[in-house]
């Protein structure tokens, strides 16, 4: 079987995911990664054989069909443009983009290139979240009517989660982008207006004076059928990776706990290697988690990317480019809203 060869640009953290990803995909074939750090020890770990300091050699010399974006989020619409170019089809992960104008040229420029466009929101494929939709779409808790969906951990390592020119924002557009994104895939309607409110970086924040933007936010999001979401995104949760969704309908409700819903307790006063992302110290009672990347949806993403640039499959609804601007929509409206003091009305496309 032939299989879909790919280039990853990036070394950090998402990168890894990646790479892990599409180890276990057997459709896929990592050939080459590029990096500006940690390239080295990166094609090491996952066994890639061409490695290069700048990407752009990378698209030009390498026989890749897709690659995977790994890069700081100011740095999206530039490799975007030059994979687009170049005929690869393209692998973004989150945020889509740092402001709506380059989620825009981003998006034209592959659909100028006929290249497909795939926006890594693994929370569309985590099973937890994919079991609860088709459960909701069973009709077994009626029509929702509120959503309250959150992704929270004690903050980034990483310098260019800390500085807004590196980023775009905080604790929203880092990991409030996943509620974002998540909301309107499983409820499939337009999210009409927003309300925002967020701590307001450095010293104006809870915790984490070091942050240029905030460590804390949360928007009110209403729908096209007078229906709400509440997504929030903070840096002030200890303990490591929290996310919690919970679905009210008018017949009944879903809460699913995706990070600390592990079946295993484990005691251990000395502690052990790992037990969840983020999660300052595994002493005293913990619940490691089985398998993360597949629980948190990477797995069956990067598959079903990977199968839609093998089979030529049209990108479904929740991961296409398009969906990831909507999230950076709504992101941007919750920054907008606290700023401007009011509630913002969305236009769509």
């Amino acid at each position: 079987m032939e299989k879909v060869k790919v280039g990853i640009i990036g070394s950090g953290f998402a990168a890894g995911l990646h790479a892990k990803a599409y180890q276990r995909c057997i459709s896929a074939e990592i050939t080459a990664a590029a990096a500006i750090d940690n390239l080295e020890n990166f094609c090491k770990q996952y066994e890639i054989p061409k490695a290069y300091n700048n990407y752009r050699e990378m698209l030009k010399k390498e026989d890749i069909q897709m690659v995977s974006i790994c890069v700081p989020n100011y740095l999206h619409k530039e490799v975007v443009f030059a994979a687009a170019n170049a005929g690869k089809h393209v692998v973004c992960e989150k945020p889509f983009a740092t402001t709506l104008e380059d989620a825009d040229k981003m998006i034209e420029v592959c659909r100028d290139n006929k290249v497909k466009l795939m926006y890594a929101e693994d929370w569309v494929f985590a099973p937890a979240l994919i079991r609860a939709k088709n459960i909701y779409k069973e009709g077994a808790i009626g029509d929702i009517v509120y959503i309250k969906a959150k992704e929270s951990h004690g903050g980034s390592h990483s310098l260019y989660a800390q500085k807004l020119k590196y980023c775009g924002g905080g604790a929203m557009i880092h990991l409030g982008i996943h509620p974002a994104g998540f909301v309107y895939w499983l409820k499939e309607k337009k999210v009409v207006e927003v309300i925002g409110k967020t701590s307001k970086g450095l010293n104006n924040n809870l915790i984490h004076s070091e942050f240029e933007g905030e460590d804390w936010a949360a928007g009110i999001l209403t729908f096209e059928d007078n229906t709400f979401a509440l997504v929030e995104g903070n840096y002030i949760t200890f303990g490591g990776m929290d996310d919690r969704i919970e679905i009210y309908g008018t017949k009944g409700n879903i809460k699913i706990n995706l990070t600390h819903g592990s079946p295993i307790s484990v005691y251990s006063s000395d502690g052990y290697e790992y037990a969840i992302e983020k999660a300052e110290t595994t002493r005293g009672w913990t619940f490691p988690a089985v398998d993360e990347e597949s629980s948190l949806g990477y797995q069956n993403e990067i598959s079903y990317f990977v199968d839609c640039v093998k089979s030529d499959r049209k990108v479904m609804k929740g991961v296409r480019g398009e969906d990831g601007r909507i999230a950076l929509q709504i992101v941007m409206a919750i920054y907008e809203s606290m700023n401007k003091g009011k509630t913002i009305k969305l236009e769509h496309k």
